[in-house]
């Protein structure tokens, strides 16, 4: 029997030595250090954002992007109903409603022609999901913002180093946000960033972040005063956590051309199969935009198949999930939240999807093992 894992933790480069240089060299294991700083002018320069905020989760860089964008009591967010309950919770948090729209049946990112339908004169903000690392239709989304005056904050946890246009994932709309946990390409346990857009907001972004207070504006010598000036939270990780996010900053074109090779091996081995229409296959545009081969996923034609292919894997020592429960379907999702519009692709596809195990240090016999147990399965069928 095999052991795949969905998932697993790597170490691809200086982790253990970056951790060890901030406690002994640096004596800073405290947020804002110097690996912090590495981190965030690293996101500056390689995804083209004005400003970069190195987090202790991408949850927390969505809690902040709705305290920029003033969300209040009755406000209205539109969203992916198919997305993780932190895209909702962040604007929940601050009194506002989800509002939720399908997803595309290709990309299975949120459908870009749903939107305006949704929107009323409470309507705040669009909160588009780049599923997979797959980019949503940025062009169309922004053009309905643009009309509407809305704020847009993309949810790119899963695109690092993607792209739309040649425009990297996140840095499109007002804010981006960024996750690095464990199961994402580029992974520091727990982590992620808010990538500031406007220069107008990068000020407050970073009192925000700063517990509410003007301790970076102190330290830099522009006030006299340290002290509480707005409202914030503790948003900063840990000094460890960005020295070993670092490391793996360095070293993140190999680790995504690693998974592209997966993804490509994956995705070109089980063609046949989808040609034959017993499964399909991530849909990927290039004239679009380019993914980073976060994670692979087949749909079945049915959920009693998928059933039945999962229960194989798992038989086989092959780790394979689905993936989200809808939103609008969940007991919060009910209570916080309302449809904005009908979800049938949204609960049509997460009845049919599996995620393929996808991890930096899987091999190529790994991959072809999944492989195999899936063509089998469907011969035996």
């Amino acid at each position: 029997m095999s052991n795949i894992p969905f998932n697993k933790p790597f170490i691809v480069g200086k982790e253990l030595f970056y951790i060890a240089q901030a406690v002994i060299e640096y004596r800073q294991i405290a947020g804002d250090g110097p690996f912090t700083k590495r981190c965030q002018i690293w996101l500056e320069k390689h995804l083209g954002c004005r400003k970069a905020l190195l987090t202790h989760s991408c949850t927390a860089a969505l809690e902040m992007a709705a305290i920029l964008c003033d969300i209040k009591p009755g406000d209205e967010i539109i969203m992916p109903s198919y997305t993780f309950v932190s895209t909702a919770n962040a604007f929940v948090l601050r009194g506002g409603v989800p509002v939720f729209v399908d997803i595309r049946p290709d990309t299975l990112t949120m459908d870009e022609t749903m939107i305006e339908a949704a929107i009323t004169p409470k309507t705040k903000a669009i909160v588009p999901v780049h599923y997979a690392g797959v980019p949503c239709a940025m062009d169309e989304i922004m053009d309905i913002a643009a009309r509407h005056q809305l704020f847009v904050i993309e949810d790119a946890a899963q695109a690092l180093l993607s792209a739309y246009k040649g425009k990297a994932l996140g840095t499109i709309g007002d804010f981006g946000t960024i996750s690095f946990h464990e199961t994402k390409n580029i992974i520091s346990g727990e982590g992620g960033a808010l990538l500031i857009n406007k220069e107008k907001y990068a000020k407050r972004a970073e009192i925000i972040w700063e517990k509410g207070t003007n301790r970076k504006q102190f330290f830099r010598g522009e006030v006299d005063k340290y002290t509480w000036v707005d409202i914030g939270s503790s948003y900063l990780p840990s000094e460890l956590t960005a020295a070993f996010l670092y490391a793996q900053l360095e070293q993140a074109k190999q680790i995504n051309k690693r998974r592209a090779q997966i993804f490509n091996l994956y995705y070109e081995s089980l063609r046949p199969l989808e040609a034959r229409g017993l499964i399909r296959l991530p849909t990927i545009d290039p004239a679009v935009g380019s993914h980073n081969g976060h994670l692979f996923y087949i749909i079945t034609n049915t959920s009693e198949v998928r059933t039945l292919l999962m229960q194989r894997l798992r038989e086989t020592g092959i780790h394979a999930i689905f993936h989200y429960i809808p939103l609008h379907s969940s007991p919060a999702g009910k209570k916080y939240g309302k449809p904005g519009g009908p979800l049938a692709h949204t609960e049509d596809l997460c009845e049919r999807l599996i995620r393929l195990p996808m991890y930096y240090e899987m091999t190529d016999t790994d991959v072809e093992i999944v492989i195999t147990v899936i063509e089998k399965f469907f011969q035996i069928r």
